[in-house]
């Protein structure tokens, strides 16, 4: 009986290169098999250890670009009824969203060592600023709080936003080092000098009349002090102290009681004291569920004020209805979730802390403004961070956007993916490397 022909050596390598078969689904399993065994694949890409990376870089920049899409629909009348041009407001933007990407690449690309090195200058540059902005014929005042500096024509800029990312750095790096030198078991260490700095810079900001920045800024003091093992007890009498300021604040301010008194206000009330509240909420109730079209708001033509900064959000679900803000909540999420997940892998201290300071600033204003237009949370005068108008919010948010990026890119089994990738990557001819090639061929 004839054998059968043996393949040849090549014959043999080109069949063993070839991937294997990838198994096919058995459509035949019963439901529930199939529904855990795609929740284990969906688990499995979750994982990964670039998730958290990419989730980061892409929910970062498709809030940035619907952002630059909004203010353009948002601004145009608030421009036009100004005498500038309907693209004003959106060009302005635009430069600082071009510049803002030149900062988060740079700040993707740095060493952690380079942020840290950063924290002292950005520290002092932040108080520095704050201090100008209360010197009579510096400072500006907008719409009742003075917390700007003028840069020439229409550009200004808002210290407060800076040093939420100085906060965040000059913190985060102060008790690394403590914590490498095993000071943090004592309470003087672990306060000083790190509350005494936050007093000092909550205390520039509320003499601007910033409350809403004040309260993110002790959000990311209480997480950070979390992380670093403040006990319980210190909290409870720190919130009491909080608590007891942020009421004579408001007490003692009719502005801030009348925006106390306008959460849930479905009416302008008397003397149109929740007007922009009201006007918030029939901008969400008209738009249904896909809205009315892109550009097609009613409330933006002078009846809701601030509609591209603090109230974007409002003329969001108005144009892009139910379907827009759940897709902008649920990018949120996800740049949440991912800034999460590196604090909790990261092994360094700097950068847990870090991670956790930022996605702790970007949380907490995220909801502190959505909450404002939902009626749920006093109007606190915040934006929307990566959305509303204003390149003062936007460069900050956008480097600390790099700094979660370079502390993903930064963890082992993240390092070794990336090289991976690099090394599967096709190689790049040169003319030199084809001359070489020629030599040897």
């Amino acid at each position: 009986m004839p054998t059968p022909p043996q393949a040849t050596r090549p014959e043999r390598d080109r069949a063993e290169s070839l991937p294997a078969p990838r198994p096919q689904a058995d459509h035949t399993a019963p439901l529930p098999h199939q529904l855990h065994r795609t929740a284990a694949r969906l688990r499995q890409s979750w994982d990964r250890p670039l998730t958290a990376y990419y989730l980061i870089l892409g929910a970062s920049l498709l809030i940035t670009a619907l952002g630059l899409v909004m203010v353009f629909s948002a601004s145009e009348i608030q421009a036009l009824r100004y005498g500038l041009p309907s693209s004003f407001y959106f060009r302005k933007q635009l430069l600082a969203a071009a510049i803002g990407t030149g900062l988060l690449f740079a700040a993707w690309r740095m060493p952690p060592r380079l942020h840290q090195a950063l924290a002292y200058p950005l520290l002092c540059g932040s108080v520095l600023l704050l201090v100008l902005v209360q010197v009579p014929g510096i400072g500006q005042t907008v719409n009742g709080n003075t917390n700007w500096l003028s840069l020439g024509g229409p550009f200004q800029l808002q210290p407060s936003e800076i040093s939420k990312l100085a906060l965040v750095l000059w913190s985060a790096d102060l008790i690394a080092r403590k914590h490498r030198l095993g000071l943090l078991t004592q309470w003087k260490h672990l306060l000083v000098p790190l509350v005494p700095a936050a007093m000092l810079l909550l205390g520039l900001i509320l003499a601007g009349g910033d409350m809403g920045t004040a309260v993110i800024l002790c959000a990311v003091l209480f997480g950070l002090l979390w992380l670093a093992g403040a006990p319980v007890r210190l909290f409870t009498g720190t919130l009491t102290a909080a608590g007891l300021l942020a009421a004579v604040l408001v007490t003692t301010s009719a502005h801030r009681v009348s925006r106390l008194s306008c959460i849930g206000a479905a009416d302008p009330g008397p003397g149109d004291q929740c007007w922009q509240a009201a006007h918030g909420l029939y901008a969400l109730a008209s738009g249904g569920l896909f809205g009315q079209g892109l550009g097609a708001s009613v409330e933006k033509w002078g009846q809701l004020p601030e509609p591209h900064t603090d109230f974007i959000f409002a003329v969001t679900g108005e144009e892009l209805g139910l379907a827009g803000t759940l897709s902008v909540l649920a990018l949120f999420a996800c740049l949440g979730y991912a800034g999460i997940r590196v604090a909790s892998r990261a092994q360094d201290t700097f950068a847990r802390l870090a991670a956790t300071g930022v996605t702790t600033w970007i949380m907490t204003q995220a909801v502190i403004n959505i909450g404002a237009v939902l009626g749920l949370l006093p109007i606190a005068g915040v934006p929307l961070p990566l959305f509303s108008y204003g390149g003062s919010a936007l460069l900050p948010a956008m480097y600390a956007v790099g700094l979660l990026l370079c502390l993903a890119r930064n963890e082992p089994a993240a390092r070794a993916a990336l090289a991976a990738q690099r090394r599967r990557r096709p190689r790049r001819i040169s003319f030199r490397t084809w001359i070489t090639d020629l030599r040897k061929g």
